[in-house]
């Protein structure tokens, strides 16, 4: 790691060492306070099972069930501290390895799969979880969110002191999304409209086969103060911690301070997406250096520690774990296949003429070939 350098892991905020040990931090010891042995084990079953459900979804992917799938392994900690620390009325714009944080907001894990089944375009209602559907086009959902926060602001949902009206947006991204375009349109909006928003980089360091060193001379997170944005680097693989930092920016955007960029500094342990192989762009040794760091054992370790981790407590989570990938399999065998006719569905809100006639010619098109006993369908 370079000094300075995008990739070094000075400055971070960390309440947790990779090997368990809990660190005093005087800024964030207070957002974690009120987290007790019985919160710490749910931060621990969310990562387990959110892991549990990602390596299925590979598996599935890899048995032909699912035509692309990407791995959030190895940023669980990332994703679950940020998703606790969200409020019932704040809304979530994923890119789409935002699994853990799907998990968070209550969507059905097996629903997530259904975009990577092929079958739909999303598979969840974003009103119903406020959070909103993957976006797949690097960076654009930044500017979604920056608009949606403006539009909170103007809907007089911001700064007023009820805790259960106050609303902030978060924007999960990677590190490769901050050389779009979009990502810095979106900070530019967010900046002089002082809009509620928080955004999330989830800096993996690898932007698929290239490396943060290839995006960025200095820290991502120094990107933030360019724009008059304040900017934290938190241990991405340090669940409290993630927890906290993002804690502290949803509260200054709710009440008004407008927004925060945070970069969680972790790593993608897993590949791109299935059709990546990782090991042609990088090493062994790094692997197995952010393999000591795992946010999962990171975690466990502190419990185990404090005698905070029983026995009981483990083999419900296992149990649990299997029951939650017999669902996943059973759910995405049972999907089925959609009608070629629903790639006409909800292409605009209202209906539309174009639309219903290109509907119309392509059913027509279909019913002329013949079927298997030489007869029209």
């Amino acid at each position: 790691m370079v000094p300075n350098g995008p990739q070094t892991d000075d400055g971070l905020v960390q309440l947790l060492t990779p090997t368990g040990q809990r660190t005093a931090h005087p800024d964030y010891d207070p957002r974690i306070a009120h987290l007790d042995p019985d919160a710490l084990r749910a931060l621990y079953r969310d990562m387990v099972l959110v892991r549990r459900f990602d390596n299925e979804a590979t598996s599935l992917q890899r048995q032909g069930e699912l035509a692309l799938y990407a791995q959030c392994l190895g940023q669980e900690a990332a994703q679950i501290g940020s998703g606790r620390a969200l409020a019932p009325q704040d809304q979530v714009f994923p890119s789409y390895r935002e699994h853990g944080v799907a998990y968070t907001r209550g969507v059905d894990l097996a629903d997530v799969l259904r975009l990577f089944r092929g079958i739909d375009h999303g598979g969840w209602d974003p009103t119903a979880y406020g959070f909103h559907l993957y976006t797949l086009v690097i960076g654009s959902h930044t500017l979604h969110a920056t608009g949606y926060a403006m539009g909170l602001q103007r809907d007089g949902a911001v700064g007023t002191g009820d805790p259960a009206r106050d609303s902030a947006v978060v924007t999960y991204f990677g590190d490769g999304s901050t050389s779009q375009g979009d990502v810095n349109e979106a900070l530019v909006f967010a900046a002089v409209n002082n809009a509620p928003v928080v955004f999330f980089c989830q800096n993996n360091q690898w932007a698929i086969s290239e490396p943060t060193s290839r995006q960025s001379r200095v820290p991502l997170a120094d990107r933030g103060p360019g724009f008059g944005i304040p900017s934290v680097r938190v241990d991405g693989n340090d669940v409290l911690a993630t927890y906290a930092v993002t804690a502290e920016a949803l509260e200054r955007a709710r009440s008004g301070g407008g927004p925060t960029f945070i970069e969680a500094f972790t790593y993608r342990m897993g590949a791109h997406t299935t059709s990546d192989d990782p090991s042609r762009y990088r090493s062994a040794a790094e692997e197995e250096y952010w393999r000591q760091r795992d946010p999962i054992d990171r975690l466990r370790l502190y419990l185990e520690d404090r005698g905070a981790l029983p026995q009981d407590f483990l083999d419900t989570l296992a149990a649990e774990g299997d029951a939650l990938g017999e669902r996943i399999r059973t759910a995405v065998r049972a999907m089925g296949r959609p009608s070629a006719a629903s790639m006409f569905e909800h292409v605009y809100a209202t209906p539309n003429s174009v639309v219903e006639a290109e509907r119309q010619w392509f059913e027509q098109y279909e019913s002329s070939f013949l079927d298997g006993e030489g007869s029209h369908r």
